[in-house]
């Protein structure tokens, strides 16, 4: 049996899907079964340096996810000044009224343990893993929107590090690399500009 043969218009077509939405809520169109297969299939199908498979990932539903945003709101309220403090709290209202987050992680254990066992490229695998961690945050961005979900990407590492490691009980080798915010979609995205294609790609010898 041949296998099905498919354009790359298609997957252009899904990743100009992928949007970042702000407003959400807590109404999920799909069961949280099936975004943990989708979590489950990016994490195994994402590639990575030497096949290092570096990437982790936590999984916050419900309570768990309004738990991160309060403790994430409690850290920041310590460090921003009360008169600045209205706008902060305003966004982390709004990531708490999604449904869930996903926690990305990079670890550390198994980035060494590459140092170790190529030591010619020692330097190159802590960077590798973030690239690694960035396609699967793509990945699995773009897949929770074609599912009609909403999603948008935040990084309040490493303020909240510490706090998430010691509530959810992770290994100390788990570096937080990135939160995916996900939920209903309470409004859709915004018209997007592009720069100038000529600004950003040289072509030679074509």
């Amino acid at each position: 049996m041949s296998a099905t043969k498919l354009s790359a218009d298609l997957l252009l077509q899904m990743a100009k899907s992928r949007r970042t939405i702000y407003a959400l809520n807590k109404n999920l169109p799909i069961p949280t079964s099936r975004i943990q297969e989708l979590v489950n299939e990016t994490t195994l199908h994402t590639p990575s340096s030497f096949n290092s498979q570096s990437n982790r990932v936590v999984v916050l539903f419900g309570a768990e996810h309004d738990k991160l945003w309060d403790l994430t709101t409690s850290t920041l309220r310590s460090i921003v000044p009360g008169d600045k403090w209205k706008p902060t709290e305003d966004r982390m209202n709004m990531f708490k009224s999604g449904a869930g987050t996903v926690l990305f992680f990079e670890d550390q254990d198994a980035v060494k343990g590459m140092q170790s066992s190529f030591p010619a490229y020692a330097d190159r695998f802590p960077n590798w893993a973030s690239q690694s961690a960035g396609m699967q945050q793509y990945l699995l961005w773009t897949a929770l929107e074609l599912e009609g979900l909403g999603a948008n990407l935040q990084h309040y590492n490493p303020l909240i590090d510490e706090k998430v490691a010691e509530t959810w009980n992770l290994p100390k080798s788990w570096a937080l690399n990135a939160q995916l915010v996900f939920g209903g979609r309470a409004a859709e995205a915004g018209e997007k500009d592009f720069k100038p294609l000529e600004e950003r790609v040289k072509v030679f010898g074509a």
